[in-house]
């Protein structure tokens, strides 16, 4: 009788390593430059007006009211996308025990694996961007600090204006390629 062959095995890794989509993503052209951001903390919270202020005070910034208006603590955001409505991002820190310690009602969820960020900048910012999102990105009209939910060719992002020629993409991990991509393609073609 033959004795059955040994099959070799190839080691296992015991934990799972996270890699951030597109890691180290970076395209420059025509004063615009597209950067992949490093991984944040980011939930979706919802609340009612009653917990706002409880919320505000736990998390260390006051939750914004008013359609697209952001709050900045430092490396922590908190973008409004409806009345009820804000993505949290944060560099470090705990967003959920912050929240958790408010003690009044609402819903916190953690979607740091499904949203990753890239950094749109340069005087042609606005143009590469507004080649696939159908909003009005003029300064009067989304000032520094504005942001909102809209699409940016086929993809639903949150856009957030960070500074007079420099945007914040969110988008979902899965379209990230997608979203890189366009931008990268608009901004060869960005008229400026």
């Amino acid at each position: 009788m033959a004795k059955a062959a040994s099959k070799s095995r190839v080691p296992v890794p015991s934990t799972a390593e996270r890699r951030p989509a597109l890691a180290g993503g970076d395209f420059s052209a025509r004063g615009v430059r597209i950067v992949v951001l490093e991984p944040y903390q980011r939930i979706s919270l919802r609340a009612p007006a009653a917990s706002v202020a409880a919320l505000s005070k736990a998390l260390g910034l006051t939750l914004p009211q008013k359609p697209k208006t952001s709050a900045l603590s430092g490396a922590r955001a908190a973008l409004w996308l409806g009345p009820d409505e804000w993505l949290v991002v944060d560099k470090a820190g705990d967003l959920l025990a912050d929240c958790a310690k408010a003690g009044v009602l609402h819903s916190a969820v953690d979607i740091s694996h499904r949203n990753m960020a890239i950094a749109v900048a340069g005087f042609g910012a606005e143009a590469a961007l507004s080649a696939g999102c159908p909003q009005d990105l003029s300064l009067p009209i989304f000032p520094v600090g504005a942001c909102s939910r809209t699409v940016l060719g086929k993809v639903e992002i949150v856009l957030l204006r960070t500074a007079e020629n420099a945007f914040r993409v969110e988008c979902w991990r899965s379209f990230s390629d997608y979203v890189f991509t366009f931008l990268s393609e608009a901004a060869r073609d960005a008229v400026v």
